[in-house]
């Protein structure tokens, strides 16, 4: 036995174990053979199901600070609030209050930002199922701890402070993990729609904090944090039951990473190539030198003797990771889109409130149109890209419209609640089209790049490099806006839609390539 089989082995017996619930439905399903018939197509549609629901649950906890904050500052113009001691609760009553805010939103996203890279690398070395778990349990308990404030009359700013970097840090368990599932036990076919529907997690996630922290922040706000850490330490719980963490522990083989979809090579303009290259990589094999690199030569060399094992390998470095054609490109591109995602997600129910006459539970409501919008953007996004195959170009024309629909929003959004409601959701297709795509479809292509000879270990580290890139954007989106809100919320606009320009600009090296290859591949097909 080869010395890498037999560690791939050793992994699999210590961390990636069946279950307890799937060895419990394994023996109730004995005497069944349509489950032993359709025994893969049951493991995938739980594992989508899982994925989902937990990381539904990951957003569900991150919402209920933006409802809450139009309670933790009331508004105190009024006679009857100051007599009822409604006036907000310290120390977020002061007139600071959008600046502490804003250091609440940073605490959390700048420590989510910084731990992301640091969970990718974490989450290729260990079972996904204990680290989901125990990130979803740990990410209820902190939540738990902000509602149990009121409870317990507690006012520092430090312990919120605290308390907002811990759930960040435990936050970043969830996307590497949940991405590296799907892209684990998918094939490419259809990737992108199919990742399409299942990231309106993310969306729904939104809408179930929004509304279950609304229904508790007019009566007890505390209810508004405790309800969703409970939810989600039990969904964590659930997820440790009967999540399996690799196809082959059940007896199911994922399919070959042969034949994908390539994002933005240079080397896919011209497919009669490839033979050509081909015979490259032989004689490079039989010298010793290292050749000039291409965007398709390998990142991680191995001996010959160990290239029959593509489907694991060993994990791959940060450093690595961005040499992938195309990572560096789209985590940078993400860093605007998201900061304007998270800036709607942290400040648009206070928006609402600041800019019309609905109270917190109504503005909340609305906010979640928002994200009704972000579902069909990202369906959208991900079957126009299986369509086309150019994801970048997608991307660019949902950046190009969505500049002019922000500038419409801030102009037009508060005439009517009509005119709200379609200028929101038209918001959230354009905004969160081009940030769902980038971070599930895009990831999962670029972590299973050709250059990587398929080492599936990749996945978790090209997906934590472009999500942590994002978030870091994410963490300053919202503490600009704190700060420039105070001033004018125009100006918050300003910011959000010069974001959208600057990623859209960031993407054209790609969007040139991809037309060219289209170009050519049609050029092509007519002459054939």
């Amino acid at each position: 036995m080869r010395p890498s089989a037999s560690r791939t082995r050793k992994m699999s017996n210590n961390y990636n174990d069946i279950p307890i619930g799937i060895r419990l439905l394994q023996s109730f399903s004995r005497q069944c053979p349509r489950f032993h018939a359709r025994k893969e197509l049951c493991y995938k549609m739980s594992i989508f199901l899982l994925t989902f629901l937990a990381y539904a649950c990951y957003h569900m906890s991150r919402k209920p600070i933006s409802v809450v904050k139009s309670v933790l500052h009331g508004n105190c113009s009024t006679v009857q609030l100051q007599d009822a001691g409604n006036c907000g609760y310290a120390p977020f009553d002061g007139p600071d209050s959008k600046t502490l805010f804003g250091m609440l939103d940073s605490a959390f996203l700048f420590s989510y930002a910084i731990s992301m890279f640091a969970s990718g690398f974490i989450a290729e070395r260990v079972s996904l199922r204990y680290f989901l778990s125990m990130g979803m349990i740990m990410t209820g308990v902190f939540t738990y701890l902000f509602g149990l404030a009121r409870t317990s009359n507690i006012h520092s700013l430090a312990y919120f402070v605290l308390v907002q970097i811990f759930a960040g840090i435990f936050q970043t368990t969830g996307w590497p993990g949940v991405v590296t599932l799907v892209g684990r036990w998918f094939g490419k076919k259809k990737r992108g729609l199919i990742f399409g529907i299942w990231n309106s997690h993310t969306s729904i996630g939104n809408i179930l904090g929004t509304l279950i922290a609304a229904h508790y922040v007019e009566t007890d706000w505390a209810l508004s944090f405790v309800v969703p850490g409970i939810i989600i330490g039990a969904v964590g719980f659930l997820l440790f039951l009967f999540l399996v963490d690799q196809p082959e522990i059940v007896g199911c083989h994922p399919q070959p990473a042969a034949q994908e979809r390539r994002i933005s090579n240079d080397s896919d303009a011209d497919e009669n190539d490839d033979d050509e290259e081909q015979a490259r990589r032989s004689e490079a094999d039989q010298i010793s030198y290292r050749p000039t690199p291409t965007e398709r030569t390998p990142i991680l060399a191995r001996p010959q003797a160990q290239r029959e094992h593509t489907s694991h390998g060993r994990p791959i470095g940060l450093v690595d990771a961005l040499y992938i054609p195309g990572v560096v490109e789209f985590s940078l591109c993400l860093f605007f889109t998201k900061l304007v995602s998270y800036t709607f997600m942290y400040w648009l129910p206070l928006y609402i409130q600041s800019s019309s006459t609905l109270g917190p539970e109504l503005s909340a409501d609305l906010s979640t149109l928002f994200d009704v919008g972000g579902i069909l953007g990202a369906i959208a996004a991900g079957y126009v890209s299986d369509l086309t195959g150019m994801s970048a170009t997608v991307c660019t024309v949902m950046l190009f419209f969505a500049s002019p629909i922000l500038l419409m929003y801030q102009q037009y959004g508060a005439l009517s609640v009509t005119i709200s409601v379609l200028l929101l959701i038209a918001v959230g297709i354009f905004v969160n089209g081009p940030y769902a795509l980038i971070t599930t479809s895009v990831s999962a292509e670029l972590g299973q790049h050709s250059s990587l000879e398929g080492n599936s270990n990749a996945l978790a580290t090209v997906t934590a490099i472009i999500d942590g890139t994002g978030s870091i954007g994410a963490a300053v989106g919202p503490l600009l806006a704190g700060v420039i809100s105070s001033h004018s919320w125009q100006n918050v606009f300003y910011m959000l839609i010069v974001s959208d320009i600057i990623a859209m600009v960031l993407l054209m090296r790609l969007v040139v390539k991809e037309c060219t290859a289209a170009r050519r591949s049609s050029n092509r097909i007519r002459i054939e």
